[in-house]
């Protein structure tokens, strides 16, 4: 992976320039070599280096301060053990190293054939040529020692070349293998990550994460290494979140911690009958703790009192006057509508002793006005005929 030199355009002092640059070989290998020369470089440069017992090709990938700052680091120190650039790479030497890297595939697929046939238990992960072809370095990784003694003789006989065995963690496999991760991106190992720290479990923990071997394992086996950059921003927000050593006591039962939101500060709680989950704030839950603590329960997770609930009769007691208010009217005027109880009965208005006169006192029949004893139907006129001429007639009005 190229590194971007943010020291780059600043001007520096020539005479105090740091003469270490950093060369990246296959896969992201990366070392430090002394440019004793003083050669003119630029980042990307095809470089011929001193190797033990021959030469090797790179490429510059950092100069200048921040090689300096890489060294201090990774703790390696400015002394005499570090190797020295020997020049730019021509093009004749770009050429022949096409021509040696081409055997590391075929070396590869044989050495694994002779792995199997030796019956060790290791696994050969990549091959390396140097660019003399007098050299090549074998990358294996394996669990436990592997006397390989008798391997490197045979390897050294086919391949007429010095061998090299490095072990290398089941990480920096991956780095060199390369690979795109569940994120979409390529493998930090294998662009930017060189310093592989310890992975536990408990970070997943601290997380919220579910504990899912396949979900929490990256391509190597382990741990994805990616679960340790957020970490530290986690765990200063668990700070600020109580410790729930067992469930919380309330008059309605015990609930239980089902789910917490570290950023959010949200807590669900729910009950071993019911299958709802309840959120509540950080303060809620110290305010529970804090009650449970002196030996007190709160009536529900919200409410420490439930409010005094009011009888349903209290509530309709103003419509119960009511209705009994104008029941009493009602039967009132039925009572009224219904007229006086008379002993002789048929007669609904006046009292009558011989039945059948609807209006008026009668002691015979058929007069349905006033009272009489006979056909007369109006007035009382006990000699029958015209009732009109049974008045005195007024004086001048005689006909």
């Amino acid at each position: 992976m190229n590194v971007f030199d943010w020291l780059s355009n600043m001007d520096m002092p020539r005479e105090d320039k740091f003469n270490i640059v950093e060369v990246r070989f296959k896969n992201g290998r990366k070392e430090f070599f002394v440019n004793s020369e003083k050669l003119s470089l630029t980042t990307g440069d095809a470089v011929v280096i001193e190797v033990p017992s021959g030469h090797h090709i790179g490429h510059v990938s950092m100069q200048g301060e921040l090689v300096r700052l890489q060294m201090q680091k990774k703790k390696i120190a400015n002394d005499g053990e570090i190797k020295k650039v020997y020049r730019l790479a021509h093009q004749k030497d770009l050429e022949k190293f096409e021509e040696v890297k081409k055997r590391e595939l075929p070396t590869l697929y044989r050495t694994r054939e002779i792995i199997r046939d030796l019956k060790l238990e290791m696994k050969l992960s990549d091959v390396e040529y140097q660019a003399d072809n007098a050299k090549a370095t074998f990358f294996y990784s394996a669990d436990d020692r592997v006397d390989f003694r008798e391997l490197i003789k045979l390897l050294a006989g086919e391949f007429k070349i010095r061998v090299e065995m490095r072990q290398i963690s089941l990480r920096q496999e991956a780095g060199r293998l390369g690979g795109i991760g569940v994120c979409g991106r390529e493998l930090c190992c294998s662009t930017w990550l060189s310093d592989f720290k310890n992975v536990a479990t408990s970070a997943a923990r601290y997380q919220n994460l579910s504990l899912n071997p396949s979900k929490l394992s990256g391509q190597c086996g382990r741990l994805k290494c990616c679960l340790n950059y957020e970490l530290e921003t986690y765990m200063e927000a668990l700070e600020h979140i109580p410790k729930i050593e067992g469930p919380l006591l309330t008059e309605k039962g015990e609930a239980t911690l089902q789910k917490t939101d570290i950023f959010r500060k949200i807590m669900w709680f729910g009950f071993a009958a019911e299958n709802t989950w309840y959120p509540l704030n950080v303060e809620r839950v110290n305010q529970i703790l804090l009650l449970n603590r002196e030996g007190k329960k709160p009536a529900n997770l919200d409410l420490d009192v439930l409010a005094e609930k009011i009888p349903l009769e209290t509530l309709n007691s103003d419509l119960t006057r009511m209705d009994q208010k104008f029941k009493g009217k009602s039967k009132k005027r039925k009572k009224k509508k219904g007229g006086d109880n008379s002993p002789g009965g048929g007669s609904p208005r006046g009292n009558d002793g011989g039945g059948g006169s609807p209006r008026g006192n009668e002691s015979g029949g058929g007069n349905p006005k006033g009272n009489s004893s006979g056909g007369n139907t109006r007035g009382n006129n006990p000699g029958g005929g015209n009732p009109n001429r049974n008045r005195n007639p007024k004086p001048g009005n005689q006909r």
